[in-house]
């Protein structure tokens, strides 16, 4: 397991600047999750969707290796908890709290990160790989 997290690292770290920069921002913004998990169940149910999304990624990149279809990771776990993320906004408390600050700047990044991830999806489908 540690020899494919490694490898997986690798192969991020030798791809474009950008994409390291935005995995790592994207890192940061969800593993707070875990403090904002004792008062908001929106981050509770974001640990749980990570938990299927790293297992999942991590099966496709044993499979296909570091390719775009790894977006489908996202697209599959990330989509419906967009969805529910923006059934929720009402609760979100924004002006009230830090948590609820969190939630927007989540809610934007999971987006901004999806588009990139149907794109990668659809390419990698026409046949483009990296």
């Amino acid at each position: 397991m540690m020899d494919l997290l490694q490898s997986f690292f690798t192969d991020l770290n030798a791809g474009p600047t950008w994409v390291v920069v935005w995995v790592n921002f994207m890192s940061v913004v969800i593993g707070l999750a875990v403090p904002f998990a004792f008062v908001r169940v929106e981050a509770r149910w974001l640990l749980a969707v990570m938990a299927g999304t790293i297992l999942f990624g991590g099966w496709l990149y044993a499979s296909v290796g570091y390719e775009r279809l790894l977006g489908l990771a996202h697209v599959v776990f990330w989509t419906p908890f967009v969805i529910y993320l923006w059934r929720r906004r009402g609760r979100w408390r924004v002006s009230e709290t830090i948590s609820g600050k969190w939630l927007v700047l989540l809610f934007i990044i999971m987006s901004i990160s999806l588009v990139i991830d149907y794109v990668d999806v659809a390419r990698y489908v026409l046949g483009d790989r990296l």
